[in-house]
């Protein structure tokens, strides 16, 4: 029998037993959240690995979704533009633009419904925080984002548009981050404990790509304009793509951009908190 007593200055690991409730589910999400940004140089490799693989042995690598976007931007651009009687010098720094962003979202969105049930070996045999995953996502997606950001930059400079107040998107970017976090680890959650999610948030978001002033200006839609705020998208589109495009921007807008992220944030907090011992067990 070991009878050897610790010593002053070990420390000793508690395992608690009983699960955490109130407010200790809480920190202990918040514990969590700060325990994956301390990781994030792992989370950005990690993010850098998963674009290599996913294009091992391709030439072009990741520009191949950049000669995608071009594509279809090219086409979409000359064809909607005859069809909705918009200048192409207008219509298609506008419509690059939005197609880049959606793109973003869209593809976070899908990818995050299984942010955890695809890291299910990772999850089981090492006990690391959850949110790492969620970055990890974060930063897949924003590295390609940052691939097919050079077909807006060659419409810009085809067309001579200049951002003069490019400064402007800099909090619509910091509020992109803080949503793309909550929306990952929410769906993330959810896509876990309900496989049917995947399909169901595919589906959406080819309904919310229609509806959405995506390939269209909301302009078209006359005095139905209001209505748009309802649209989660619409506001956080709207709040990078007008300093870009040089347009002013309504404070509705932002209005509607905050309450949309007010509400998301606070499901992702109290969903996270709530379930997120479970994890582990759902996948």
């Amino acid at each position: 029998m070991n009878t050897t007593q610790p010593r002053a200055g070990d420390r000793e690991t508690i395992l608690d037993l009983f699960p955490l409730s109130g407010w200790g589910r809480f920190k202990a999400a918040f514990v969590d959240l700060r325990e994956g940004l301390r990781l994030l140089p792992l989370a950005m490799t990690l993010g850098w690995l998963d674009i290599k693989m996913r294009y091992r042995g391709s030439v072009l690598g990741p520009f191949w979704l950049t000669i995608t976007t071009a594509v279809m931007v090219i086409a979409l651009g000359f064809l909607y533009a005859e069809l909705f009687g918009i200048v192409l010098k207008t219509y298609l720094p506008f419509l690059a633009l939005s197609l880049v962003l959606w793109g973003y979202i869209s593809t976070l969105i899908t990818e995050s419904t299984t942010v955890f049930s695809q890291e299910t070996r990772l999850i089981q045999s090492a006990r690391r925080p959850f949110s790492v995953f969620a970055i990890q996502a974060i930063i897949r997606n924003l590295l390609v984002l940052a691939h097919n950001a050079v077909v807006v930059l060659v419409v810009f400079l085809i067309f001579d548009i200049v951002p003069l107040k490019i400064w402007l998107i800099l909090p619509a970017l910091g509020l992109w981050i803080i949503d793309s976090l909550a929306i990952t680890l929410c769906l993330g959650l959810f896509g876990a404990r309900f496989r049917d999610i995947p399909p169901i948030v595919g589906s959406l978001l080819q309904v919310f790509f229609f509806v959405t002033p995506v390939i269209w200006k909301p302009e078209l839609v006359g005095t139905l304009g209001g209505w748009l705020l309802i649209d989660p998208f619409y506001p956080l589109l709207a709040i990078i793509r007008a300093p870009l495009l040089g347009e002013t921007l309504p404070l509705v807008i932002w209005e509607a951009a905050l309450a949309h992220s007010a509400v998301l944030i606070v499901l992702a907090a109290v969903f996270f908190a709530r379930f997120r011992a479970r994890i582990a067990y759902w996948v």
